[in-house]
């Protein structure tokens, strides 16, 4: 591992706004930086009332304009929403405006229901456009040529970093098809994990855009001062889970000490296999358990994210995990930087 970074949803807890979960993100990513986190990335979920971060590319300028030296990005912008050339305006626009700051991690799902998809798309269409659209994007942040018609103004020239997103094994070949690194989303979807690393290190093809694979697998966090206070303090992202996939969707719950009997030990199960790729725990077993991950998975990158309802907790999870992290990092020796992307 050569970084650690962190994935913030913007969350709105129960009991506040939308205002109060963005004034929290912007003091969240300053507390990172701080810390030694490499990148902030926000996430596109739509029509969701305890996810402040719809507006992705505003959320990610508002962020970097609060801070100094982290680089900002979107884990990720769900490109079937979207034209490409507008992405392509408003990451070539960030860029410019943060020069050297700014990833675009791309992802294939709608990151909503159909419904709201239906609404943000205006025109459903069935054939899988994603691969010719992530294509559509490298070249608009390439340099252009005098006969190029179309062009992202901000945007050509910027040569806007580029991640694949995803969940299964599609977003693992099309990565290591186009040379372009590749983010997991183990942290709620860890079933095909292995495989998927297996898969985009094996058929890597390298590219002018990375040099070797370069691979970050996301992880949950919920640290704090012991076992059971974390806990504690884990119960509202589970219950929040348990919600959506019932088809309730809400704001970040309270922490509750009976989980069993808000949610039941069946959806409790499906929940913890959805949610195990977790470190969950005080500093020395947070520290076990991010160790056996590493050593597990071998990531170049571990990116963290965690929802915890109290927003002081929340960084002190963060800060927790950033110590942990940061001792695991100097106990190896110095990794060559060249192929970072």
């Amino acid at each position: 591992m050569h970084h650690f970074s962190l994935l913030d949803l913007s969350p709105i807890p129960e009991g506040q706004t939308a205002a109060d979960a963005l004034a929290n993100t912007v003091e969240l990513a300053r507390a990172a930086e701080r810390l030694g986190y490499h990148r902030y990335w926000l996430a596109e979920h739509h029509n969701m009332p305890g996810i402040a971060s719809a507006a992705t590319s505003v959320v990610i300028g508002h962020v970097a304009g609060a801070t100094r030296t982290i680089r900002v990005g979107a884990g990720g912008i769900m490109l079937p929403n979207h034209s490409p050339l507008v992405i392509a305006e408003q990451f070539g626009t960030l860029e410019t405006l943060y020069p050297g700051r700014i990833d675009l991690g791309l992802g294939r799902a709608p990151g909503t229901d159909m419904a709201t998809a239906r609404a943000l798309r205006r025109h459903m269409v069935q054939e899988d456009t994603f691969p010719h659209d992530v294509v559509d994007l490298l070249h608009y942040f390439d340099d252009a040529s005098d006969d190029t018609r179309v062009r992202a103004i901000p945007g050509t020239g910027t040569h806007v970093p580029i991640w694949i997103l995803g969940s299964s094994l599609y977003g693992a070949q099309l990565a290591a098809h186009l040379g372009l690194p590749y983010a997991f989303a183990s942290h709620f979807a860890p079933a095909m994990l292995e495989d998927a690393i297996a898969t985009y290190r094996g058929k890597f093809r390298p590219s002018r855009y990375l040099a070797r694979p370069y691979f970050m697998m996301l992880a949950g966090i919920c640290a704090a001062e012991t076992d059971e206070e974390a806990a504690y303090l884990r119960s509202s992202q589970i219950l929040a889970f348990a919600r959506l996939r019932s088809g309730r969707p809400g704001k970040l719950p309270y922490p509750t000490r009976d989980l069993d009997g808000e949610i039941g030990r069946e959806m409790g199960a499906q929940v913890g296999a959805a949610l195990s790729c977790s470190a969950v725990g005080s500093p020395s077993t947070v520290r076990d358990q991010l160790l056996n991950l590493l050593n597990t998975y071998r990531p170049d990158e571990l990116m963290l994210t965690g929802m915890i309802h109290d927003h002081a907790a929340r960084i002190r999870s963060f800060e927790i995990a950033a110590t942990v992290l940061s001792e695991l990092l100097t106990q190896k020796e110095p990794a060559q930087r060249a192929n970072h992307p």
